[in-house]
């Protein structure tokens, strides 16, 4: 049978939670650099791509061959910014997970092709080591309404947040040292150009008199509702 959620219903406009892990469950991100990488590619893909600065850049006869060869590449490298809309996203040791807005019918497929080849090259690269980095193709399943695209919010945040056991003071005193995430940027800690942020916080007050009702409080406090079960890592 099919592994759960590797048969993908895909929709324009559509949501969707998307994850993967290591073969065997293995670690796909063993140090800050790998992280690092990875966001760095993250940003390159869902980033609009001034195709003008860049050959601008190109004509200069005083460059590199080095800086040519990197510019060149970034011209050739695929780009999602407008078919693409990133919502949340957590990096954990052995996998991932992102919530997607997919405004195209083919560009989720296209994105996570592109980014699990180029990260997968990456690490085999720097590791000495061949073959496949993640368990199978990515899984994708669909959103279906807006308590599923809250609560899966939750979730992805909170998979981030409470991966080692914390207080939730502690939590928010130590976001910085937990596992990689865009919570920081629903808290307004950080301003993520390429997070959509607005798409959740729009559900949620922004009263400080009223903080039972905000983002920060329904990640951090209450159980993860059972409506997401069939959205979620088998």
């Amino acid at each position: 049978m099919p592994a759960k959620n590797s048969l993908k219903q895909y929709l324009e406009n559509g949501f969707y939670h998307l994850y993967n892990r290591g073969v065997e469950k293995r670690n796909i991100f063993q140090d800050e650099q790998d992280y690092g990488v990875f966001l760095s590619y993250l940003k390159e893909y869902l980033m609009p791509k001034n195709e003008k600065e860049l050959y601008l850049q190109l004509s200069d006869p005083n460059i590199t061959s080095k800086e040519r060869a990197r510019l060149l590449k970034l011209l050739r490298m695929n780009n999602f910014y407008g078919e693409i809309d990133l919502l949340s996203y957590s990096l954990m040791p052995n996998h991932f997970h992102f919530m997607i807005h997919q405004r195209s019918l083919e560009s989720i497929d296209r994105f996570m092709n592109s980014i699990g080849t180029r990260y997968t090259m990456y690490f085999n690269e720097k590791n000495k080591r061949v073959g496949s980095l993640c368990q199978g193709v990515y899984k994708a399943v669909l959103i279906e309404s807006d308590e599923q695209l809250l609560h899966l919010s939750k979730y992805i945040h909170r998979q981030a947040l409470f991966f080692k056991p914390a207080s939730k003071g502690e939590a928010l005193r130590s976001w910085k040292e937990k596992q990689p995430s865009s919570f920081p940027d629903y808290l307004n800690l950080r301003k993520t150009s390429w997070i959509r942020t607005d798409e959740i916080l729009s559900f949620y007050s922004k009263s400080k008199k009223n903080s039972s009702q905000s983002y920060e409080a329904f990640v951090i406090e209450g159980e993860q509702s059972e409506i997401i079960n069939k959205l979620l890592i088998d």
